[in-house]
């Protein structure tokens, strides 16, 4: 399968590699900006759907170090090292290829900014959906490095962002506390 997506990329129109190159990293910029976003409109809401925002990038950070754990663990090689022409450079021979960790960011952000906001599921999920994808299209990842990295984000970021915000919401109530007295 991996074959039949990167020979498919390579026909279709330079724009469209030049797309999903730098979309992949960009998706990871309006993920911030929607946490951003978030937290503006949870700004003056009750202090745990606050918490829930912050709670969320700590949640993608770990299951983004969760994912730099298996990756060491299973040392597997970049399909894109097999000799076969790809759209994007591949990385260096020390930058494994499971799980993909912009699956694991994309699919954790999408996952915690869901609890926090559940309207934007909508838009977060495929924008997420596309960017693993686009590890597949560009030749960098096998398609289960993509499932496997966004399994990871989807099931633990908002696990830990859960299990965070207990501790998160006492802080931000805090924090209001003190802001409101000056």
């Amino acid at each position: 399968m991996y074959r039949d997506i990167a020979d498919f990329a390579l026909t279709t129109p330079a724009w469209l590699h030049t797309l999903a190159e730098v979309g992949t990293d960009a998706g990871l910029f309006v993920f911030a900006a929607l946490f951003v976003v978030a937290a503006l409109r949870a700004w003056r809401a009750p202090a745990r759907d606050l918490a829930l925002v912050i709670a969320g990038p700590a949640g993608v950070v770990v299951a983004y170090v969760v994912s730099e754990v298996v990756k060491i663990l299973v040392r597997e090689d970049r399909p894109c090292r097999g000799g076969i022409v790809t759209i994007a450079d591949c990385p260096p021979p020390d930058d494994w290829s499971f799980p993909s960790n912009h699956s694991v960011i994309a699919a954790g952000a999408a996952a915690t900014l869901v609890l926090a906001w559940r309207a934007l599921a909508w838009v977060v999920f495929p924008l997420a959906a596309v960017m693993a994808f686009s590890r597949v299209f560009v030749g960098v990842h096998y398609p289960h490095d993509v499932a496997g990295g966004f399994l990871i984000g989807l099931a633990l970021a908002p696990l830990f962002a859960l299990l965070c915000v207990g501790a998160v919401t006492p802080a931000v109530r805090l924090a209001r506390s003190r802001l409101s007295l000056r």
